[in-house]
């Protein structure tokens, strides 16, 4: 076997595994990208009757209508930027928050019993609850005070078990050998155990991002965040139910929409997850 033959024969799995990667990448990106230029890409005006209310789909309208008669494809297409903004932020921020807890927590073990009594007491508040009593007592909240609930909801879960992955990693020798060198508590943080922790810390954030379109869709159903007359397909699902014997299609495309994302992001983020860890990330 000559070396050209062996290298070959090396290199085909590494491409088949990197083509894996991006076709399970690739369907994230596009309905991200989708949803993001949606608004530009609707045919019709969002709030601007063109059929009959319920309309069947046909003619100007592949979708019909929705309950005054809007196109529903065009507010499918305009009505996804928000909710995939506001749940890549909330799972962002609920992945950094966790990530710096759960490796403090691993450092300091006694601040680390107080994170995690205190996250054992915020995992008994129902999430729709916690929603309602965060935006009803912020009433002018808004946007904000919807990521901001979905935030203190989405932390709890993350730091237990960022804080479970990172113990070892805290208990390693290297890391007992700079803290014994002077090092920070940022710098062991920093540079110590969270580099070591990606596979989890990616793991997760596909899990907070399904948890936050879950948190910020409940939200949008409750009619906290978003007002009629806007588009979001949370608020469609709610405001078309009543017609969904007769256009099926204004409830089940924003739903399917929804849950295409989530599905989406979540198996983006485990491809994306280092193949060394694949195997730590289930047991956590």
């Amino acid at each position: 076997m000559t070396a050209t033959t062996a290298a070959a024969k090396t290199t085909r799995p590494v491409r088949r595994a990197r083509l894996r990667v991006v076709l399970r990448v690739l369907p994230a990106l596009l309905l991200t990208a989708l949803a993001l230029a949606g608004p530009w890409l609707a045919p019709h005006a969002v709030d601007a009757p063109v059929t009959a209310p319920y309309a069947e789909s046909g003619g100007d309208a592949p979708l019909g209508g929705d309950q005054l008669g809007r196109d529903v494809l065009s507010r499918v297409l305009a009505g996804g930027r928000e909710l995939v903004v506001t749940s890549l932020l909330v799972a962002v921020l609920v992945t950094a928050v966790a990530a710096v807890l759960g490796a403090v927590s691993a450092l300091r073990p006694a601040l680390g019993r107080v994170v995690e009594r205190t996250a054992d007491v915020l995992m008994l508040l129902p999430a729709v609850l916690g929603i309602l009593l965060v935006t009803l007592s912020w009433p002018d909240g808004g946007r904000l005070a919807v990521v901001t609930a979905s935030v203190v909801l989405g932390v709890p879960y993350a730091v237990r078990l960022v804080a479970g992955a990172a113990a070892p990693v805290a208990a390693s020798g290297y890391v007992e050998a700079a803290a014994v060198g002077g090092e920070r508590l940022g710098y062991l943080v920093l540079r110590e155990v969270l580099p070591n922790l990606r596979a989890t810390l990616l793991a997760l954030f596909g899990l907070r991002f399904v948890a936050a379109v879950y948190l910020v869709a409940t939200a949008g159903f409750l009619q906290v965040g978003p007002q009629p007359p806007a588009a979001d397909w949370a608020l469609m699902i709610r405001e078309n139910s009543a017609g969904i014997v007769l256009n099926p299609w204004a409830v089940l495309a924003p739903s399917v929409a929804i849950g295409l994302l989530a599905l989406s992001v979540n198996l983006a983020a485990a491809a994306l997850v280092p193949a060394t860890g694949r195997k730590a990330v289930p047991a956590l």
